[in-house]
């Protein structure tokens, strides 16, 4: 069904995935397959029929595809197919943009996979500059590996015992601390290996400024 009868490119990419969860759904595919109830355990607000509806939608669309794991996992996962993986700029861009919105909640909940997008989003490349290090993160149901170098941040899911830091905990402890600037001590999160690397890692993580200095008194809520 087209709904703009449109050609700009701007107007498909909405009827492609601008119906309500379709980019959510696909930002937690953004770091690799996952199966259905872990895809609808980090979009509470969804309901089974819709994250259904949203998934068939996204397949018949050539955005994702259904697929069974190897073995032994042998289990039904959702993937991002190649053209899919390209629209994270644009969730990037989406992202950086609302951020400056006096309306950005920072302190409502975010999944493992938004956490690290956000990270990936948020860097200071500039402050960056030649810092190479291996970061871990260990959250209570995910995990992953950044490797920082060159200005970039690769990130993947999986485990890695000898990164040079290796942050435990839940996301919001870790939002806090990366962009609340909060103390380490002060939050339910524990940091693993060279404090130095640590505190430089988390120093290159800021939000944007919001789009007004009267932000505060528009609504614009802190950590």
């Amino acid at each position: 069904m087209r709904w703009y009868d449109d050609a700009c490119g701007a107007a498909l990419a909405l009827e492609l995935v601008g119906e309500r969860w379709a980019l959510l759904v696909m930002r937690e595919l953004m770091f690799g397959p996952r199966r259905f109830g872990q895809i609808r355990a980090h979009l509470p607000g969804v309901s089974a029929n819709v994250l259904t509806q949203r998934l068939e939608g996204l397949e018949a669309h050539g955005v994702l595809r259904r697929t069974v794991l190897a073995p032994p996992a042998s289990v039904p996962v959702y993937e991002l197919t190649p053209w899919g993986y390209e629209a994270e700029p644009i969730l990037q861009t989406m992202g950086r943009w609302a951020a400056r919105s006096p309306k950005h909640d920072p302190s409502l909940p975010l999944s493992p996979a938004s956490t690290m997008l956000s990270l990936r989003t948020m860097l200071d490349t500039t402050r960056a500059g030649d810092m190479r290090a291996g970061i871990a993160f260990r959250f209570p149901d995910d995990a992953f590996v950044a490797d920082l170098a060159d200005g970039r941040l690769a990130i993947r899911r999986g485990e890695r015992d000898d990164a040079e830091v290796i942050f435990t905990g839940g996301t919001m402890a870790l939002i806090r601390v990366f962009y609340g600037k909060r103390p380490i001590a002060g939050e339910a999160l524990t940091v693993d290996g060279d404090p130095g690397t640590a505190a430089r890692f988390i120093d290159l993580f800021a939000l944007p400024p919001k789009v007004e200095s009267a932000a505060a008194q528009s609504g614009q809520r802190d950590f």
